[in-house]
């Protein structure tokens, strides 16, 4: 693997942890404004991450496209597909958690994201935008990229998707984050750019953060009802 790779790798984590010496130093020394102060330096060290990383690839966006790369109309196609594959995935690996499993729905890590949302408008560029781009480098790229040079597709697949589950934090809901990063690698080999399962992640996620910040539970569990009424019956 690249040096090049590593340290992007080295730069999410970093990204990630820095959370914790920020919230430290806020609640010590600034504790009015330490909400603030944590969303704040967020948004700023996720937007340096990405800038970073963009940086860093700046090798690989010079390097010729794979020959069979998909065409500009064949990535908007296969977006569209994969948008449409990956939220039907998530919606029968949630009634899988839900009624095999007995896993509650709902989301620790998203309400989480949507409390802070509500507080500042500005972080949901992270969900929306930043984290899609960092993850598919890091996860499809990076990761299920070298993977796949050495196994075949799907134990690459599969390792990638799970470390992407075991990353977001949430072992419960282990099956929806597998199974989104198992589709995510199908659209990348499929398409052969990073591009497309960026798009698709980043769709999703702006999907999730808009319905979370305009309807209420209430709209939402009757939502997820009628949903277990059209693939259950």
């Amino acid at each position: 693997m690249p040096k090049r790779y590593w340290y992007i790798i080295l730069t999410y984590i970093i990204t990630q942890l820095s959370s914790f010496p920020a919230a430290l130093i806020a609640l010590n020394y600034f504790p009015n404004s330490y909400t603030e102060i944590v969303i704040y330096w967020s948004i700023f060290s996720f937007c340096l991450a990405l800038l970073i990383t963009l940086l860093l690839l700046k090798t690989d966006m010079k390097m010729p496209l794979h020959r069979e790369a998909s065409t500009t109309s064949n990535i908007i196609l296969w977006s569209v597909i994969g948008y449409f594959l990956a939220y039907f995935v998530q919606v029968l690996a949630s009634l899988i958690e839900m009624k095999v499993l007995g896993i509650s729905t709902g989301s620790s890590n998203t309400q989480n994201i949507m409390d802070i949302s509500r507080t500042i408008p500005l972080f949901m560029i992270i969900p929306a935008i930043i984290a899609p781009i960092l993850e598919e480098v890091i996860f499809r790229k990076i990761i299920f990229g070298s993977l796949y040079k050495r196994l075949n597709f799907f134990i690459s697949a599969l390792l990638s998707a799970f470390i992407f589950g075991v990353i977001h934090g949430e072992f419960q809901h282990i099956l929806i984050y597998s199974s989104m990063g198992f589709v995510f690698a199908y659209l990348y080999v499929k398409t052969k750019r990073i591009l497309t399962p960026i798009i698709v992640h980043a769709a999703l996620n702006t999907t999730t953060v808009i319905a979370q910040y305009s309807l209420t539970p209430e709209e939402i569990q009757r939502q997820l009802d009628q949903l277990q009424m059209i693939f259950l019956g």
